[in-house]
C-alpha cells in the first residue's frame, strides 16, 4: 500500500486553488499546493476586475496592496457610441494587481498550515491498478522528476488542465468555445472609476474591447474575440481578424489612447462555453478555469473560481474525515456548483450565445432601448422585460431573442 505524504495535493496555486487549500488546511488537512510559476499571480493573464461580493461571503478584508483602484461600476457602450451607466452596489469593485493579490491568496493559505512550491510542475498523474489517482510526479526547476502521494488530487490548473485530462476529465476547449484576447497596460488615461465595455462587430467580432481603470491614470485597455473568428470564419460581415490589430485599430480612434504609452502587452486565450460535463472522479476534483466554471459573457473566473475553491474544500473536508474519497462521496461539490453558480452560468452562456448573432445595427437599437436597470435585470437572467421592450420597437428579432423568454426557446 502506498504510504501518502499529504491528504491533498493541489495542482495550481491561482484564487482557486489557493482558496481551497487555504479552506481545506483550515478544516485539518495536510495541504501541497503545486505551481510551474517562479512567481505566483506572474505573469498577469486577465483583465484583474472582480467584485467585491466573494470576498465579503468569505469575511476576506483586501489590503490596500492587493488593488490599483476601486470601481464603482460600468459603463456599457454600443456600436454607435450610445452610452449606459451601470452603478448599483452590485458593481461596486476592484481593480486588482494580480501578482500581489494571487500571492496574498496564497500566503493566507500558508498562515493555515498549507504548503506552497513554485517552479514546481506536475508532469503525471500516478494511478493505481484500478486507473485511480494515488498522487503525481513533479519536477522542481525542471530538475529530475519525483513522486508524491495523496489520496485527493485537485486541478486548479487554468486553461492548460493537462493535469485533469491525464485524471480523465474533458477539458479539451474548441475553437467556438474560448476568446482570443490581447491587453496592454496603458498611461495616461483619465477615467471615472467605471470598467468601460465597448460592443460591435467591426469593433470585436463576437466579443468586445475593455478599458479597466488602474491608479496613477493607468488602464487596462484590451480586446477578446471568438476563437472561430480568429482563425478565419465569417461573423457578422467581419472576415477572421487578430485582436491585436483590432485593438490597435480602436486605441487609434480613440481619443485618448491613441498617444499613450504602453507599459506591458500581452496576449491570451480565456474560456467562455459551458463547463466541464463532471467536476469529480474518484480521488480527484477539478476546479475553476480548469473546469471552464468561467462567466461567459465576458471570461471572468476570479470570483467564480474562489466561490468554487470553498464548495470544493468543503466537500473534501467532509471525505477527509471519513477517509473516503470516491466519487460518490466527491459528487456533492458537483451537485452544489451546479444548483447555485452554475445556474447563472448557464443563463449567462444562453445570453452569448444570442448576443454574438446581433448585427452591429440591431446592437444599435437595443443600446438605444434598455436602460441600466434593464441591465442589471438581464446581468440577473431576467430577460423578459428588457427583450419586450426591444421586440416593441424591432419585432423582426423575435428569432433572435425568443431563446431568452421562457416557453420560447
Amino acid at each position: 500500500m502506498t504510504k501518502n505524504d499529504h491528504d491533498v495535493i493541489v495542482i495550481g496555486g491561482g484564487p482557486a486553488g489557493a482558496t481551497f487549500a487555504r479552506l481545506a488546511a483550515q478544516g485539518g488537512m495536510d495541504v501541497l499546493v503545486i505551481d510551474k510559476r517562479k512567481e505566483i499571480g506572474v505573469p498577469v493573464r486577465c483583465g484583474e476586475g472582480l467584485g467585491v461580493g466573494e470576498l465579503v461571503k468569505q469575511g476576506l478584508d483586501i489590503p490596500k496592496r492587493c488593488y490599483s483602484t476601486q470601481v464603482e461600476g460600468s459603463k456599457v457602450v454600443g456600436p454607435n457610441g450610445r452610452e449606459i451607466i451601470w452603478k448599483t452596489d452590485d458593481t461596486k469593485g476592484w481593480i486588482l494587481e494580480r501578482k500581489i493579490f494571487d500571492k496574498w491568496l496564497c500566503e493566507l493559505a500558508v498562515e493555515k498550515g498549507a504548503k506552497v512550491k513554485t517552479y514546481t510542475r506536475a508532469v503525471e498523474v500516478l494511478k493505481d491498478g484500478k486507473g485511480k489517482p494515488t498522487g503525481v510526479k513533479i519536477s522542481h526547476g525542471g530538475r529530475e522528476s519525483y513522486d508524491v502521494h495523496a489520496p485527493l488530487i485537485v486541478s486548479a490548473e487554468g486553461m492548460e488542465s493537462m493535469m485533469a485530462r491525464q485524471m480523465g476529465f474533458k477539458t479539451v476547449h474548441s475553437l467556438y468555445d474560448v476568446d482570443t484576447c490581447y491587453e496592454y497596460e496603458m498611461k495616461p488615461y483619465d477615467h471615472e472609476n467605471l470598467i468601460e465595455l465597448y460592443f460591435g462587430n467591426k469593433i470585436a467580432p463576437r466579443g468586445y474591447v475593455w478599458i479597466f481603470p488602474k491608479a496613477d491614470k493607468k488602464a487596462n485597455v484590451g480586446i477578446g474575440i471568438g476563437g472561430n473568428v480568429v482563425n478565419g470564419k465569417k461573423l457578422g460581415g467581419v472576415d477572421g481578424a487578430a485582436p491585436k490589430v483590432l485593438l490597435d485599430e480602436f486605441i487609434k480612434n480613440n481619443d485618448q489612447l491613441k498617444d499613450a504609452s504602453t507599459l506591458l502587452d500581452f496576449g491570451g486565450v480565456i474560456s467562455v462555453g459551458a463547463p466541464i460535463n463532471e467536476f469529480v472522479q474518484d480521488n480527484c476534483m477539478v476546479i475553476g478555469t480548469a473546469a471552464k466554471q468561467v462567466d461567459p459573457i465576458h471570461g471572468g473566473g476570479i470570483g467564480l473560481a474562489m466561490e468554487c475553491g470553498v464548495m470544493a474544500a468543503a466537500v473534501a473536508i467532509k471525505a477527509h474525515e471519513k477517509k473516503d474519497y470516491s466519487k460518490k462521496m466527491l459528487m456533492e461539490y458537483d451537485k452544489v456548483w451546479r444548483a447555485e453558480p452554475g445556474k447563472v452560468v448557464a443563463e449567462r452562456l444562453l445570453l452569448r450565445k444570442v448576443i454574438e448573432k446581433v448585427s452591429d445595427d440591431d446592437f444599435n437599437h437595443i443600446f438605444n432601448t434598455l436602460t441600466d436597470h434593464d441591465l442589471k435585470a438581464i446581468m440577473d437572467g431576467k430577460f423578459a422585460g428588457p427583450v419586450t421592450k426591444v421586440l416593441a420597437g424591432r419585432p423582426q428579432l423575435i428569432g433572435i431573442l425568443s431563446a431568452l423568454i421562457p416557453g420560447k426557446k
